[in-house]
Formats: structure tokens, C-alpha cells, sequence
């Protein structure tokens, strides 16, 4: 490819409209049962309007970008029929225990023969080395909808908008638009999973502050010629 056709390439993804997933409407057969499970969850309640007999309620996950809808004439498939819904997490054993903290129920961990896809046989327990995309855990809501916990670790190439992307893990959180900003309490902070994490999905540069006092993670991180400072900067 020459430059003038990686010129154009670029042109034309940067001429793409953007088109966001916002909401997954999930059938349910009671609002109210539906609405008190994922609540359980610690799902945020976003909204929950009704008008006459109408009503939908709007709930999403942490740290997801994606909602749900339940309500009436939202959807027409059977209550219990929504399968396969994904929710990644950064720590498949620590959401797992979090959910059966909640009192939900979960099935053990597992991994495929032939990962990172669902492909070949099917064996308990998390990915070897914990590959990133390899390991799971399911269960499902009151009517039968079934999710699925996949942990990723490090995202696959091309999947990464290095233009505006946020990213969230179980240690905080962090965003480049266009700044990086890596914002966690230091005593929960794993500074080296997250230098690896980030240089790997966008190519940054990590560098550390000479005088950086030792009881904290901060970091310098160069991105686009322009360096941001965490935790706690501004």
C-alpha cells in the first residue's frame, strides 16, 4: 500500500459515521422480578417511565457503555429467549465470586480446547495463562436469559479507536481523548498489568518521573506527543 492509499484509507474511516450501540432489549415475563435481579447485580438503574399500561425501565452494567431495556412491547421474542450475551470483565474469578456474593448462580469457570474462540472441547477452569479472550463463566436471570463472563485482558488488534476510547478494569479506569488518564487509588493499583495492558492495546509510551515518591502510582504516559499525569491529575 502506498501513501497516497493509506491516505485515503484514513480519510474515509475518519469520514464514517459513527453508529453506537446503546441499548439490548432482554424479554422478560415480570418487570418488576427483572428489574430487582439486575438491580442486584449492581446495575444502574437509569431510568423506569410509564405511561398508562406502557413501561420500560433501562438498566446498565459497570463500566458498560451498552444498557438494556425491559418493558412492555419492546420486544416480541419469548421471555428467557436472549442467549449468548456477552460481558467482558478483566478478572473472570473476582466477578465470578462477586456475583455469587450477590446470590446469584454461576457456573464454574471454564475454558476451550482451542482458544481464544469457543472452539473444541470444553474443560474447567480458567485459559491457560489466563489468554486473553479464553476464559469464561455463565449464568442466567429469572426467566432464562443467559450470559456469558468473558475475561479480556488485551484487546485483539484493530478493535481499538486510538482516536476516543475509554477502557475499564478492575482497578480503575482510564480514557484518551486525548489525553490518557490513569485514575486509581494506589493501594488497589497494579502498575505493571497496566503499563503492559496499555502499551500494548495503544502504543504508548510508559516513562517513569525521576523523583516520583515511592507510595504512589504515578506514571507519565506519552500519547500523541502530549504526556498525562496520574492518578491524580487533573
Amino acid at each position: 500500500m502506498n501513501a497516497s492509499e493509506s491516505r485515503h484509507r484514513d480519510q474515509t474511516s475518519a469520514d464514517k459515521t459513527d453508529l453506537k450501540l446503546e441499548v439490548v432489549a432482554l424479554p422478560v415475563s415480570d418487570l418488576d422480578r427483572a428489574k430487582a435481579f439486575y438491580e442486584g447485580l449492581g446495575w444502574r438503574l437509569d431510568a423506569d417511565f410509564s405511561k398508562g399500561r406502557a413501561r420500560v425501565i433501562q438498566l446498565t452494567p459497570p463500566g458498560s457503555e451498552v444498557s438494556v431495556h425491559l418493558g412492555t412491547d419492546v420486544t416480541t421474542a419469548a421471555p428467557g429467549s436472549a442467549q449468548s450475551l456477552f460481558l467482558v470483565v478483566s478478572d473472570i474469578e473476582a466477578a465470578r465470586a462477586e456475583l455469587v456474593e450477590r446470590g446469584v448462580e454461576v457456573s464454574e469457570v471454564f475454558h476451550y480446547s482451542s482458544p481464544p474462540g469457543p472452539f473444541g472441547d470444553k474443560f474447567r477452569g480458567p485459559a491457560p495463562e489466563h489468554l486473553s479472550y479464553g476464559s469464561y463463566a455463565s449464568f442466567r436471570d429469572p426467566d432464562g436469559n443467559g450470559w456469558i463472563l468473558q475475561e479480556v485482558t488485551t484487546r485483539l488488534p484493530g478493535r481499538v479507536d486510538r482516536a476516543a476510547t475509554s477502557f475499564a478494569s478492575a482497578h480503575g479506569s482510564w480514557r484518551t481523548v486525548p489525553w490518557l488518564v490513569f485514575d486509581s487509588p494506589s493501594s488497589t493499583a497494579d502498575p505493571f498489568s497496566m503499563r503492559v495492558t496499555v502499551e500494548t492495546m495503544l502504543g504508548v509510551t510508559h516513562r517513569r518521573p525521576r523523583h516520583a515518591p515511592d507510595y504512589t502510582a504515578v506514571f507519565y504516559w506519552t500519547f500523541r506527543g502530549k504526556v498525562k499525569v496520574g492518578p491524580h491529575s487533573d
